[in-house]
């Protein structure tokens, strides 16, 4: 298992139709890579990126809100319930060495702010920013213009090793 990055990638469930390419794209690109990727593994950005790892022959496991697999993406390599709801999301941070956050939703930015909160590295496309109170971005966060911006800036980061 060395070597190899883990990255999650993260995104709404209720997500339109460009965060859905971007994420399949992404996905698509760090299965390319090599990289495993975690995600929340449901609808939306998640469905996405884990069809995406699927058609590039990757890995990509789900951490699951529930206390099944049902309603789990198809597309997923391993899909593990953990019962815990959105509490999850500290799961998926902790356990990848860099995020991807495409699009942006409430659960989104939990994760980013976790991600910054326990140093890993967060790459965005799209989605929210936080500014700061005189309107100035607020630093933490890579903004790429497109996924393979991202998967590129992620790939670059050192790795944690979570």
């Amino acid at each position: 298992m060395s070597g190899e990055q883990y990255v999650a990638v993260v995104g709404p469930a209720d997500a339109s139709e460009a965060d859905i390419a971007a994420a399949y794209a992404t996905g698509a690109a760090l299965a390319a890579r090599g990289a495993v990727v975690i995600c929340g593994g449901m609808g939306g950005v998640m469905s996405a990126v884990a069809a995406g790892v699927r058609s590039a022959g990757g890995l990509c496991v789900g951490l699951l809100p529930g206390d099944s697999r049902e309603g789990a993406s198809p597309d997923l390599t391993v899909a593990l319930p953990t019962g815990l709801g959105e509490v999850r999301n500290a799961l998926v941070v902790r356990a990848a060495d860099a995020l991807v956050a495409i699009g942006g939703s409430w659960g989104t930015m939990s994760e980013i702010a976790l991600a910054v909160r326990s140093g890993r590295p967060a790459v965005a496309v799209g989605g929210w920013q936080v500014v700061d109170a005189s309107g100035s971005p607020v630093d933490g966060v890579i903004f790429a213009g497109d996924p393979g911006e991202a998967v590129e800036a992620v790939l670059a980061l050192p790795s944690t090793d979570a």
